[in-house]
């Protein structure tokens, strides 16, 4: 038996189950990919980033009249804490030509 159902293998969904586990919950993950995941782990090959690799006032920079809002949210949880949580789960990223950080991996880490 659970405790938690997460709806969506995405890079949120994954990080709202590490984070009910690290909390003692049992979690499953629900998606309607064969496997969780697909997309942030294919994000290289098909172009889809995970996020920009700017220094931190220049990533603030592309949001707008909304910086001053979401600047605490990305002082504590920014690009550099992605790349590391990602690293985490044993899926190398690397920073490509437009500064755009990209996976390389094409499975998670068991």
């Amino acid at each position: 038996m659970f405790d938690i159902a997460i709806i969506g293998g995405g890079p949120a969904g994954l990080m709202a189950a590490e984070a009910a586990v690290e909390g003692g919950a049992k979690v499953e993950v629900y998606d309607a990919m064969p496997s969780v995941g697909r997309k942030f782990l294919l994000a290289g090959k098909g172009g889809l980033n995970l996020t920009h690799a700017d220094p931190l006032d220049a990533f603030l920079s592309r949001y707008g009249a909304r910086r001053e809002r979401l600047a605490p949210l990305l002082q504590a949880f920014g690009p550099d804490a992605l790349r590391a949580w990602a690293q985490g789960l044993g899926v190398e990223t690397f920073v490509g030509s437009s500064r755009r950080l990209f996976s390389i991996s094409r499975r998670i880490a068991t």
